[in-house]
């Protein structure tokens, strides 16, 4: 008989091998608490053959205040576009986007060095920085509301990442930072100091205990996108995608 982990990957694996979203009603309680889900995303990405033996390039990582506790996702890299991105040949249940500002690495970082990074000193890691737009997508029936344990085991609801041009990286006031969200023909919706987290760098420490917590280096270069900036806006096959942040620059995507 599988385990709970090996339960849960099956059915993700084969969802997205068929295209076909998984009944989660029957895996519902099976996981025991986000180490297992982390386990679960392992396994599918084993699975799947997304990163060998290579520590993901790409991330996720977020919350919903400082206050709760982060969930952190590696991304597959095909997967992961340059704006303007092109999306119309690729399947999706859902079309959910975020708007969200993307960080990169300055340099390596080893296990050592992720437990004795600070808050404060963590913008001193990061070398660039740019405009990304997250598409929020679900390999479950249930969609949005299958339990928060198996949406963290399908890679907290990943579909794909379109990225922007990068920028080199200067601390902001993140408060007055100001963005838009252009979804088809619909007028720009405007946000201003609405990262959850008041600042895309203050999540580093805790990803990258997380990324290294069994024993790896996270190499230079590797990209984590921070979180929503305008919640999770709706968007349909055919639409046209455009986020700009002021004085960092813009993405855009074709779904």
């Amino acid at each position: 008989m599988p385990s709970p982990v090996q339960a849960v990957a099956a059915a993700l694996v084969q969802a997205h091998r068929s295209h076909r979203p998984a009944d989660a009603a029957p895996l519902e309680g099976l996981l025991a608490g986000p180490a297992d889900a982390y386990a679960v995303q392992d396994e599918v990405a084993r699975e799947c053959g997304w990163f060998g033996e290579a520590v993901p390039r790409y991330w996720k990582s977020g919350g919903p205040s400082r206050d709760a506790a982060l969930t952190h996702a590696p991304l597959p890299p095909q997967h992961v576009w340059q704006s303007p991105a092109d999306a119309r040949g690729t399947h999706f249940n859902l079309r959910l986007i975020e708007a969200e500002v993307a960080l990169r690495l300055a340099r390596d970082v080893t296990p050592a060095d992720a437990m004795a990074l600070t808050h404060e000193a963590a913008p001193s890691l990061v070398e660039a920085m740019t405009v990304s737009i997250e598409i929020v997508d679900t390999r479950w029936q249930q969609g949005r509301s299958a339990g928060a344990l198996l949406k963290l085991a399908d890679l907290q609801a990943h579909g794909a990442l379109v990225l922007g041009e990068w920028k080199p990286f200067a601390e902001r006031d993140w408060n007055a930072q100001s963005c838009s969200v252009q979804i088809g023909g619909a007028a720009p919706q405007a946000f201003r100091g609405s990262q959850s987290l008041d600042d895309p760098a203050w999540l580093l420490p805790i990803w990258l205990k997380h990324v290294t917590r069994n024993g790896a280096t996270v190499p230079r270069g590797t990209v984590v996108t921070t979180g929503t900036w305008c919640g999770l806006l709706e968007a349909k096959a055919g639409d046209r995608v455009r986020v700009v942040f002021d004085g960092i620059g813009e993405a855009q995507v074709h779904l």
